[in-house]
């Protein structure tokens, strides 16, 4: 806050208690929108010019005064704990100043990130691997079938689903699976930290400031205001950046060196040794009618849980209710209606990926509604559409995305279309993807049609890329994305074998916006949750094969 005759400069923190005593106006008139001269407006980004010249900094670029660079050793085994380590041939690196164990394992400090690399290559470490290093993606497969035979903590019931179940005039079942997916984030975790006797500075591309500033207070010893947070740009966040693993290693770090420390992970620390994405398994049985509605509906969630590790006085009773969105409201007008989840542990830590729990629902809900138009015969976008009368939002975005995208007239030769619909974040998205498979039955997704009620736009340029991003990042996820577990460690290492979506893949993709005055939305992760069944929904309509298990791979 800046007074202007004097030139005397004050922080909002500084202002906030003698705001506080400022009485409230009980009627605040709002600009009409018809007067609006900004909102809803295309306005360039002022972050984008120094994002081209290379002169924003992330947290990959800090430098501080006698800063030293340090890698981590850390269990191959999740849980895992250092039994042993000899630091000899660590040290005799060139460049090697200091070997310390800290809570992940054992920090390799140096001049630089090589000689920090090359020494942790050389230091000898003896784990304790723990209970987890039994663990592989067989044995959480055969963990969640044994899970789903056993009702879970009921997150919705309306009507009876068994007894309409048992005389509904046709019954469908399904089971989904989705795996462990990782962040992946353009640039790999990174934090710097100066923890002195007087104070702390964290220089890190962060999403939870207050954390890390809590942490750096009871790391430093000191009060927290006492610690300064700088905020880089992220270099993607996803949700990964909101943990605080790669703060915490650079906080010990130099409190243990006694300097300024960059702590830097490479891209296979960054696969190997994240919170991922949970793997999930669900069971869904609907009954239709002889006309083909559904009158009752039954969805089994068996996944592990993100709040229950981050927040876990938020779990009641065994239910995460954010583990349950989507499902829990699933849109469609069904009389009976049954939902339970089974939080099931797997010893793998998991974490916010873009769109959280929405990503795997809305694959399952998405996808199954799919099934019961084709078994009632009738077209999946009428057929959902018929069935949203009490959803306006979910049918306002389903039809603009059905109209732009051409449904109902012949795909160009060789493809097929399919389309999804789904709420998340107060945002509503539906999409319409367009599809060819190769003779050897690789996936080529040569369109994506996207409609977002998000309520009323600031900018409508920042809705488009992020619905893109969004997008790409679901597609991506849906064509490759699998973390695989064995004897308690990931398989993949890298983008050779944990690949993205590259320029030659994708896919064109237009936006359009539902003109809204309904409440306001988010916009960074609605995209993402219809892509995947979209997709899908897609090649059923191609080639008759339903994929119930991510990620696609080839349809054979």
């Amino acid at each position: 806050m800046i007074h202007a005759p004097s030139k005397r400069v004050l922080t909002y923190g500084k202002l906030v208690a003698k705001a506080a005593t400022v009485p409230l106006p009980h009627d605040v008139p709002l600009k009409d929108p018809k007067d609006w001269k900004i909102l809803g407006t295309r306005v360039r980004r002022l972050d984008t010019p120094p994002k081209v010249d290379g002169s924003a900094q992330f947290g990959i670029d800090v430098k501080a005064p006698g800063m030293l660079v340090a890698v981590i050793a850390r269990s191959p085994v999740f849980g895992g704990k250092v039994k042993s380590f000899d630091a000899a041939k660590a040290k005799a690196v060139p460049g090697v100043r200091h070997v310390v164990q800290i809570s992940s394992g054992v920090a390799v400090v140096a001049d630089g990130y090589w000689p920090a690399k090359k020494g942790r290559d050389a230091l000898d470490v003896s784990w304790d691997e723990g209970p987890n290093a039994q663990v592989s993606s067989a044995s959480i497969a055969q963990l969640f079938a044994q899970r789903a035979e056993q009702a879970g903590a009921v997150a919705r019931h309306d009507g009876d689903p068994s007894g309409t179940l048992a005389s509904s005039a046709s019954k469908i079942d399904a089971a989904y699976d989705l795996p462990f997916l990782a962040h992946a984030t353009m640039e790999p975790m990174n934090c710097t930290a100066h923890v002195r006797s007087d104070g702390v500075d964290i220089w890190a591309p962060t999403q939870f400031q207050t954390g890390a500033q809590g942490l750096g207070a009871k790391i430093g010893g000191v009060t927290p205001d006492k610690v300064l947070v700088h905020t880089t740009y992220l270099g993607g966040g996803f949700g990964r950046r909101f943990e605080l693993d790669f703060i915490q290693e650079a906080l010990e770090t130099s409190k243990a060196a006694a300097a300024p420390v960059k702590v830097i992970w490479s891209r296979e620390d960054d696969i190997r040794n994240a919170q991922y994405r949970p793997v999930n398994h669900h069971r869904l049985q609907a009954g239709l009618d002889p006309n083909g509605r559904p009158v009752v509906w039954t969805h089994r969630i068996v996944a592990p849980s993100i709040m229950a590790r981050v927040f876990p006085d938020t779990i009641k009773n065994g239910l995460d209710e954010e583990a349950v969105e989507g499902g829990v409201g699933m849109p469609y007008t069904i009389p009976n209606v049954h939902v339970d989840y089974l939080l099931t542990d797997t010893g793998i830590p998991v974490g916010f990926w873009r769109s959280v729990n929405n990503s795997y629902n809305a694959f399952a809900v998405e996808s199954f509604i799919d099934e019961l138009a084709h078994a009632a015969k009738q077209d999946p976008y009428e057929y959902r559409r018929d069935l949203l009368g009490k959803a306006p939002r979910h049918l306002g975005a389903l039809n603009l995305a059905a109209s732009k995208a051409g449904w109902g007239t012949p795909p160009p030769a060789g493809r097929a279309r399919g389309i999804a619909v789904y709420k998340a974040f107060e945002s509503y998205v539906a999409e319409v993807a367009e599809v060819s498979l190769a003779s050897d039955g690789a996936v080529k997704v040569h369109r994506v049609v996207c409609a977002v009620d998000c309520g009323p736009v600031v900018n409508p340029s920042i809705v488009e890329a992020q619905m893109e991003s969004a997008i790409v990042f679901g597609l991506t996820a849906a064509l490759y994305g699998e973390i695989a577990i064995e004897g308690g460690r990931v398989k993949q290492s890298n983008f050779h074998d944990y690949p993205m979506v590259r320029l030659a893949e994708m896919p064109q993709i237009e936006v359009h916006i539902v003109p809204s005055t309904d409440a306001q939305g988010g916009v960074g992760e609605p995209g993402t949750p219809p892509i995947a069944p979209a997709v899908c929904n897609a090649i059923f309509a191609a080639t008759g094969k339903r994929v119930r298990k991510l990620p696609i791979g080839k349809v054979v």
